[in-house]
């Protein structure tokens, strides 16, 4: 597969699909908000003016869209591709949504006779831009197999974890769980300054015990003790504490669906919707809240200092 239509060029799209232009694939890119598509000026790239226009000739769809609504649109709505694509291009959804509209648009999919993959992505824009994200892959064998030559110049660790909807399951339950440990840690690290402690010391002694985590280690939440850090940087950067939250829904509404018990989740939803709400937001701009980390949940513990 050669002729590869990238649509959603975001924080996370647009240096993805740099990665597959770079690699030599004949890429035609598109996004609803055309002015996405003036940092690909000068690149061997083609720039579509509508959805079907853009995968009219694709031999491949890879979608990174914000939400379910925007998902669904694209591919069941009134003009969505499943439908209108010529060629019946093979998909592949990067976006990160709920398993039940993962599953929908794949019944779709295989009704028409298209073979499609849920492909959530972890890393961020700095691993997209290394081409260093990591992949989960809900699909079948021989789909995922031809799948992989187009994935592997955007993420280096790229797990098949079973069929539609479980990439997005993973996706999932990952994110829940860091955000019960990045809460854990700054709940700690809180207990510790309150207690005496230097919270550079106490990082240190936590990940060299049985505490640590990647978090505590890479993502440390209390500013200064980490310089690059986004809590070294007004918690600037990183993983929005937005797409935190909406993760966290994703999480509680997929328990809810399937009786799952997770009140560890439920807990942590709750303590970043109080973050969420913290007055010192309202001082800020809406560019500097739309990029906040989730790392900010440090902060609902000094406002109870």
């Amino acid at each position: 597969m050669k002729k590869i239509t990238f649509v959603g060029l975001g924080a996370m799209g647009a240096p993805m699909a740099h990665r597959l232009i770079d690699h030599g694939f004949d890429v035609t890119l598109y996004d609803v908000n055309q002015s996405s598509c003036r940092a690909f000026e000068g690149k061997q790239a083609k720039i579509a003016a509508s959805a079907s226009d853009a995968v009219n000739d694709a031999d491949a769809v890879i979608t990174m869209l914000p939400n379910d609504a925007a998902v669904a649109d694209f591919y069941l709505g009134e003009c969505g591709i499943i439908s209108i694509a010529l060629k019946k291009p093979t998909l592949i959804d990067c976006s990160t949504i709920s398993v039940e509209t993962t599953r929908k648009v794949a019944r779709a999919a295989a009704a028409s006779g298209i073979q499609i993959v849920d492909a959530p992505v972890s890393g961020g824009p700095g691993a997209a831009a290394k081409g260093s994200l990591s992949f989960m892959l809900g699909g079948s064998d021989n789909t995922v197999a031809r799948v992989l030559p187009l994935l592997q110049p955007m993420g280096d660790k790229i797990t098949h974890v079973g069929t539609n909807g479980c990439g997005q399951a993973a996706k999932i339950c990952n994110n829940m769980l860091a955000a019960i440990i990045m809460a854990g840690t700054a709940e700690a690290l809180a207990l510790g300054v309150k207690n005496g402690l230097d919270p550079a010391l106490l990082s240190k002694v936590i990940q060299t015990s049985s505490g640590g985590s990647f978090l505590a280690e890479r993502w440390n939440p209390w500013p200064g003790v980490q310089a690059d850090a986004p809590s070294s940087n007004a918690f600037q950067g990183g993983f929005q504490l937005q797409l935190m939250l909406k993760d966290l829904a994703l999480a509680l509404s997929c328990a809810q669906s399937t009786n799952a018990f997770t009140p560890l989740g439920s807990l942590s939803k709750n303590l970043y919707d109080l973050v969420s709400s913290l007055p010192a937001i309202e001082s800020l701009d809406t560019q500097n809240v739309l990029r906040l980390d989730f790392s900010y949940i440090q902060t609902l513990y000094h406002a109870h200092y």
